[in-house]
């Protein structure tokens, strides 16, 4: 694979770095298999507790000094990465469909996403602002003002192996925060890339060495992380069992994490919906990344007057997707990430017989030439009812579950009576209802958008969710203020010192 030499990954790479040096480890082996083909990629090796601990120290000891750079230097940085991502675009977006299994097209998507993220954080860079108040107390002034944290641990997911690390790093950097990433154990390989990238402009820049850490490993290396005190902030994207598990570890110390969790999306199909259009929102939330994306749409609640029309389209919509290579431009969709996503799969259609589910599109394995890694499976839809145990669970997977209403205040009932709360989305030409979705009574979403599907959030608005996906926010608005500290001060620029609520303390 050209890609790969380009990138400059070859059968075997370290898997430990400081930002410009890949340090010697002794943990055992990661294996990364693509799900294309099956094929060995390449291998890293696991960060053991003593790398680790080294790595930690050496990360302390930059921050002492990168917190020191000017906030628009610290940005300047971050714009020769998203320069380097750039030139780096084809490579890398190709590496990421083939490790992950997404189609190219997504892959290069996700590219854009960590250079978009780079603009958006070079000009952040010169607007890390504070608030100035007025005091009660005559000749003295208050205000507040932003400082950085420190270590920022990154905890990302193979879904999306390299955009959702560019979402944090980007901003904790300008911010004036070091960092220490830990790629999903299932794409170690694009965090190899990164770094190869990225080491170049650091070099250059004499950036202090510990900026920008790697570390790879499983369940045990997220644990360290977690339970560091020297980890000012944990920010962690995966399963809703993964997010508690952390937060109970963070909050034990009274750390601060960002949690970006689970998903169960739905969207409502108005009797007023442009269904051509809602068509495509559709079957695109459900089959994008073969449904592997927290905004995936799970759940569509369609009127009870257009549903059987609707159901129609859909039907026949699927049977029109092609499956197959991701890097094949002409594929629609490409396998899931490993034949234990492919097993969760199988169990989730046959729990859902069992509960009452109804296929109208049925699932199943794919084989046979081009199909050798048995991770290749068919998007499947489903007639459900939302109170079914595998509807109110989020699989990871390309399943769709439709359900009819009849009243708008019916919908968003369904579409909020699930544990998770990320992304959401109406389709209506009608005002009022876009407006009483987007209402305090309407989604319960961190996620609301209307004459959209759920998938495909961009860099300047807040990304996160409610509910079991966690709370917290990344990537654009005011997320930035995460990575930061508040502090409060008060001057006193007369030549008395009088007390707050008009208290005395005369002696």
């Amino acid at each position: 694979m050209d890609f790969l030499q380009e990138l400059r990954i070859f059968p075997k790479n370290d898997g430990v770095s400081t930002g410009t040096k890949w340090m010697e480890s002794n943990g055992p082996v990661i294996q990364s298999f693509s799900p294309v083909n099956g094929e060995l990629i390449a291998s890293v090796s696991s960060t053991g507790k003593e790398e680790y601990e080294k790595l930690i120290a050496i990360s302390q000891e930059a921050f002492k000094e990168w917190r020191n750079w000017p906030a628009p230097k610290r940005g300047e940085i971050v714009r020769q990465v998203g320069d380097a991502l750039r030139e780096n675009k084809a490579a890398l977006g190709k590496l990421v469909s083939y490790e992950m299994g997404k189609s190219l097209q997504e892959g290069l998507g996700e590219v854009q996403e960590m250079i978009d993220i780079c603009d958006f954080a070079v000009g952040l860079s010169r607007q890390l602002y504070g608030l100035t108040m007025h005091s009660e107390r005559p000749s003295h002034r208050m205000y507040e003002q932003w400082h950085p944290l420190g270590i920022v641990g990154i905890i990302s997911a193979f879904n999306f192996p390299v955009a959702v690390w560019s979402w944090n790093a980007a901003l904790a950097w300008v911010c004036g925060n070091t960092t220490v990433w830990k790629p999903s154990e299932k794409t170690p390989i694009c965090g190899v890339a990164i770094f190869e990238i990225i080491k170049e402009v650091f070099t250059r820049n004499n950036v202090p060495e510990g900026v920008n850490c790697l570390v790879q490993g499983g369940r045990d290396l997220g644990e360290w992380m977690s339970n560091d005190e020297r980890i000012s902030l944990i920010s962690a994207t995966g399963s809703t069992r993964m997010g508690k598990a952390v937060s109970a570890a963070v909050g034990a110390r009274l750390g601060k994490s960002i949690l970006e969790l689970g998903g169960n999306n739905a969207i409502i199909i108005s009797e007023h919906a442009d269904l051509d259009m809602s068509l495509i929102g559709a079957v695109f939330g459900a089959v994008g990344t073969a449904g592997q994306r927290c905004t995936s749409t799970r759940r569509l609640i369609i009127h009870e007057k257009v549903y059987d029309q609707f159901k129609e389209k859909l039907v026949k919509a699927y049977h029109q997707i092609k499956i197959g290579d991701p890097l094949d431009s002409n594929n629609h969709m490409g396998p899931l990430i490993d034949k234990d996503a492919v097993n969760m799969y199988l169990q989730a259609i046959e729990e859902g017989k069992k509960q009452g589910c109804e296929f109208i599109v049925e699932g199943a394995v794919l084989s046979g030439s081009g199909f050798e890694s048995g991770c290749y499976v068919k998007p499947c839809i489903a007639e459900a009812k939302n109170h079914y145990s595998i509807v109110q669970h989020e699989t990871f997977a390309p399943i769709l579950y439709l359900m009819k209403y009849s009243t708008l205040e019916e919908a968003i009932a369904i579409q909020n009576g699930v544990p998770q709360g990320l992304s959401s989305a109406i389709m209506t030409l009608n005002m009022r209802e876009a407006e009483k979705f987007l209402s305090q009574t309407g989604s319960d979403c961190g996620i609301a958008n209307v004459n959209i599907g759920t998938s495909g959030a961009e860099i300047g608005g807040a990304f996160g969710g409610e509910k079991e996906t966690g709370g917290g926010r990344e990537s654009g608005s005011d997320a930035w203020k995460a990575y930061m500290r508040r502090q409060t001060n008060t001057i006193n620029w007369s030549d008395k010192l009088p007390l707050a609520q008009g208290i005395k303390f005369d002696f």
